[in-house]
């Protein structure tokens, strides 16, 4: 198990470096637009609040200067204290209408995000998640999304008002008096050299320890996934050795944001506080000279404590802000990723089969991986209506690639794949992969009950009940064990299927292509798991349920050869012989060669010797 960091992602047209924070988390409109007005009067009374905490200073101001240094009756003093009471719960009431309109349209911000992604992760092909591990994509849709929300709702508002709290504190306290205005304005200067020294040094930590935590969330995924070799093999200390550093990297990553975040904190609370000190200094002889009065010298003190606050938590709320631009960053690079297979602009639609059923043509097929060789290269093959051709080929020659081109899973590099005369790149990817159904080598089930794995492939209906649809696939893919589970067709499967054996995973695999009632049958060897007679008695029903569909099999074992009506040699990227077993047999070399090696393999698996 290696780390395999993603893609890095593509540079902006005209632009040769990356954006600026703004730029990046301007970005965010798109999304936060419908909770835009709460998001913006829940700032308001956030700087309500904060406005109104500056008034406090001046009440205390004129308490002293009037009532308490002179004559003033006591029911200045009860007045005053009242003020500053009232003042006191409507700061409350404030902050407490800020998180009441906030906190709400921010989840639905998180919420509709997460489903964007989502739903760009489902239209991406495959070749964009051959690329990404699925940690990463976890990471970025849990993680940085869930920091993203707490920016908009806390990091951003706060950071605003803090901002605005600053300015209008600063203006009272160079209004009470300029000379000790001036001399908290001096200390701002080191303070904000300081914060973009920060932002610097901490936005590239920031961005690592998300990359290092997907990278985390991968290695957990593949260890999960594959849990059953690891203890087979043996290698649970290996898997826990690269586990643990993996995860000490991101320790002493998090450890750097820490230790950043702490000088800079220190400094944020250090300075204001030897600001007052020089503030006292310089106010006390003033307010002894008569030059200042008492009510203002305390007046001024007051609000620079209030001020302070704001500027000591200046650190948090940009260490929040890079860390949401870190997360908006990974985000956009998910969502700006171009989807390369896409419908077209004008979609022609697939004509209704022919008697026969539909007719599908491959012609000129080229297909390469990016940054890879070729692996078909001209390739031309004719499915005729209805028939069952079996295509053989040595390992690793493109035999399933070529089964995913039909779909649209892959798009051709040059040439074309033809359904019923219509380029499959002329049509919606939606109404082809309603014709077209596959089953995989490999199996894939959801988390879910039989029923609902089975039937998930039914996009439209001709009137059948789904129940016959279910009972019928099942039949066909001689699936008879599911009546022995728990709660029959309603039993819950789990994660992958992996409470069933392999055998039974393809069969309901093969169910769910067969409930489907496509026009064309694409089955990549998904009966490898059963023996021949059972193979046999599939294929048999296969022809009888699905008459008039067109089959492409890949074959890996002879007996499922001798159960097509034609076979396709593919050889060296191309199609070098396309005819009857027994045809083939004596006219094509290579084929025969194959032939043995499939032989060979399949006596191997009988014996028990091979995988």
């Amino acid at each position: 198990m290696t780390d395999v960091p993603p893609p890095a992602p593509a540079p902006r047209a005209g632009s040769g470096r990356a954006p600026s924070t703004t730029v990046a988390l301007l970005r965010l409109r798109e999304w936060a637009r419908p909770a835009q007005r709460r998001i913006v009067v829940g700032g308001l009374t956030a700087l309500g609040a904060s406005l109104l905490s500056l008034m406090l200073p001046q009440v205390l101001r004129w308490l002293v200067n009037g009532p308490l240094l002179t004559d003033g009756s006591r029911w200045a003093v009860v007045a005053g204290a009242g003020v500053v009471l009232a003042l006191g719960l409507l700061e409350a009431f404030l902050i407490w209408c800020r998180r009441a309109l906030i906190a709400t349209p921010g989840t639905a911000v998180e919420r509709e995000m997460r489903v964007s992604m989502f739903r760009h992760l489902l239209d991406l092909p495959v070749e964009f998640h051959d690329r990404w591990s699925g940690g990463q994509l976890l990471s970025r849709a849990m993680g940085d999304l869930g920091a993203i929300r707490r920016w908009l709702v806390f990091g951003l508002v706060m950071m605003l008002v803090s901002a605005a709290t600053v300015v209008a504190g600063i203006a009272l306290m160079l209004a009470t008096s300029w000379e000790l205005g001036l001399v908290y304005l001096a200390g701002a200067v080191p303070m904000v050299w300081l914060s973009f020294r920060f932002r610097e040094d901490y936005k590239v930590v920031a961005r690592r320890a998300r990359d290092q935590a997907g990278d985390l969330a991968t290695a957990v995924e593949e260890s999960v996934h594959g849990i059953r070799v690891l203890k087979a093999f043996g290698r649970g200390d290996d898997a826990l050795e690269d586990f643990a550093r993996q995860a000490e990297s991101l320790r002493v990553t998090e450890v750097h944001k820490a230790r950043t975040l702490s000088r800079v904190t220190f400094a944020l609370n250090a300075i204001p506080e030897a600001i007052l000190a020089v503030a006292l200094a310089v106010g006390v002889p003033l307010a002894a000279h008569g030059h200042l009065s008492v009510g203002a010298l305390i007046a001024f003190f007051a609000t620079a404590t209030i001020v302070n606050r704001p500027v000591e938590r200046l650190g948090q709320f940009l260490a929040m802000t890079l860390d949401a631009r870190a997360a908006t960053d990974r985000y956009a690079q998910v969502l700006d990723t171009i989807v390369a297979v896409r419908d077209p602009e004008q979609p022609v639609p697939l004509p209704a089969p022919g008697p026969a059923g539909t007719r599908v043509e491959l012609s000129g097929v080229a297909f390469a991986h990016p940054g890879g060789e070729r692996v078909l290269d001209g390739l031309d093959l004719v499915l005729e209506p209805g028939t069952t051709t079996a295509i053989v080929g040595l390992t690793g020659s493109g035999k399933s690639t070529l089964l995913q081109l039909v779909p649209r899973l892959y798009d051709v590099s040059t040439g074309s794949v033809r359904i019923d005369g219509v380029d499959v790149r002329e049509t919606t990817r939606a109404e082809l992969r309603s014709a077209v159904a596959v089953a995989f080598e490999d199996p894939i089930l959801f988390s879910s009950t039989v029923r609902d794995n089975v039937l998930m492939g039914v996009s439209r209906s001709d009137g059948t009940p789904e129940d016959e649809l279910l009972a019928t696939a099942l039949d066909v893919a001689s699936a008879d064990f599911v009546a022995d589970l728990p709660h029959g067709v309603d039993t819950v499967i789990g994660e992958e299927g992996l409470s069933l054996s392999g055998g039974q995973r393809q069969r309901i695999a093969l169910a769910r292509a067969v409930a489907a009632r496509p026009r064309v049958l694409l089955l990549d060897d998904p009966l490898s798991a059963l023996d021949v007679s059972t193979e046999a008695a599939v294929t048999e029903r296969l022809r009888r349920v699905l008459v008039g569909t067109t089959t492409l099999v890949v074959a890996h074992r002879p007996s499922t050869v001798a159960l097509a009506d034609r076979v396709a040699v593919l050889e060296g990227g191309r199609i070098t012989g396309v005819g009857t077993h027994t045809d083939l047999l004596g006219t094509h070399p290579h084929y025969r060669y194959v032939l043995t090696a499939l032989e060979t393999a399949d006596e191997r698996e009988d014996a028990g010797v091979g995988a």
